[in-house]
């Protein structure tokens, strides 16, 4: 029997052997399709990033400059007021009626004044020695100089009445938006200038500052550069600076940097900057957070591409390029700020082929099939970074 089976299988070997000679190998697939591009080349500044808070140009406390009585309040909480909008009034019937003794005060002085003035001149038209004594004439010339003291009091204290009665309507002292009121109708608002009742705060808002501290390191670069601007005197102070606010993600509000403090601190190794912004659609709030964009050198040649174009390797970037035989190549970049829709990077030369679409298709060292592209640009329909 396993005789048999065994010449069986001699017999049917070379049949099988015939039939795996008649079959073909399969075809390697095609090398996967990407689009390629060379870098865009722009010229573009090197930019610091700093992260830094609004802060008004005019703090105002509004504290009252007499005491009294609230009677009234003309404004709504949190609410734009302009200079001289009324705020506050204080019963001012008091001080009417110090005014108006004031002025009967100095009407009583007046009259003193005038009587001595008249009973100077009687004692002058009359001869010394004989008909008036010298004392007697040193003494109403005393008067006179007296009454003449005594009308000049009543006038500073009428002057201090009216001011005390003018200091009754509180005034705002600058544009901004006035917080909520501090003291309702009715209560008693100490004035003069301690212990003083605050009644309402006022932050200005148009234009506006932001403050930032800078390494002593980047001051120095700022400097340098700043002494090849025109104007040297007022130094690091000619640079340009571009501000966004946390939901943005683009730097587009343009402002100036208009003082850098005198010294470096010994504690931080900072130095505090401020630069100044307009806002006439109130969108900066005192206290808000935002991060600044300073130049630290001239704009020079840089590269760059789209994000779809950058891989990432654990810690390290890096873009594709296919060579002249049609393989991919990485090569590792260093990245830099994103400007319009596209990333700086530094690690590529200006004329490498970099796949700019299907990167996941592409394997190093693979051949891949390249469709050139004119340029890197961001498409139409790409959201701007």
């Amino acid at each position: 029997m396993r005789t048999s089976i065994i010449a069986a299988i001699v017999m049917i070997a070379p049949a099988l052997a015939a039939c795996g000679q008649g079959q073909s190998k399969p075809a390697p697939p095609p090398p996967p399709q990407v689009t390629v591009a060379k870098p865009v080349i722009r010229q573009i500044a090197d930019q610091d990033e700093y992260v830094g808070r609004f802060v008004a140009v005019d703090s105002i406390e509004v504290r009252a400059r007499v005491s009294g009585y609230l009677d009234a309040i003309h404004f709504q909480d949190g609410q734009i007021v302009r200079k001289g909008d009324p705020l506050f009034t204080i019963d001012r019937r008091p001080f009417e009626t110090a005014l108006a003794q004031a002025r009967a005060s100095l009407d009583q002085a007046k009259a003193n004044l005038a009587f001595a003035e008249a009973d100077l001149q009687r004692a002058l038209s009359v001869a010394v020695g004989t008909v008036i004594t010298q004392q007697t004439l040193d003494q109403r010339n005393q008067a006179k100089r007296v009454a003449q003291a005594n009308v000049a009091a009543q006038e500073q204290a009428v002057r201090q009445a009216a001011l005390d009665v003018e200091f009754t309507e509180l005034r705002a002292p600058v544009e901004g938006r006035i917080g909520d009121r501090r003291v309702a109708v009715g209560n008693l608002v100490t004035g003069g200038t301690s212990g003083t009742t605050l009644l309402a705060t006022i932050e200005s808002v148009d234009p506006i500052r932001f403050e930032f501290t800078l390494d002593e390191g980047s001051y120095v670069r700022y400097s340098r550069l700043a002494k090849h601007a025109a104007d040297s005197a007022d130094l690091g102070l000619t640079l340009p600076v571009r501000l966004k606010l946390i939901d943005e993600t683009s730097f587009s509000h343009v402002g100036r940097l208009d003082f850098v403090d005198n010294a470096v601190s010994r504690t931080s190794g900072t130095i505090r900057a401020r630069a100044v912004f307009a806002n006439p659609g109130r969108t900066f709030t005192p206290g808000m957070f935002g991060r600044v964009q300073l130049s630290a050198a001239p704009p020079a040649d840089t590269l760059l591409v789209p994000e779809a174009a950058i891989g990432a390797e654990q810690a390290r970037k890096y873009v594709m390029v296919v060579d002249a035989g049609n393989v991919a190549r990485p090569k590792y970049v260093t990245l830099g700020p994103a400007v319009d829709g596209l990333r700086v990077v530094a690690g590529i030369a200006p004329d490498d082929n970099v796949i700019v679409n299907g990167l996941v298709r592409a394997r190093p060292g693979a051949k891949v099939a390249p469709h050139p592209q004119a340029t890197a640009a961001v498409p139409t329909k790409t959201k701007v970074d």
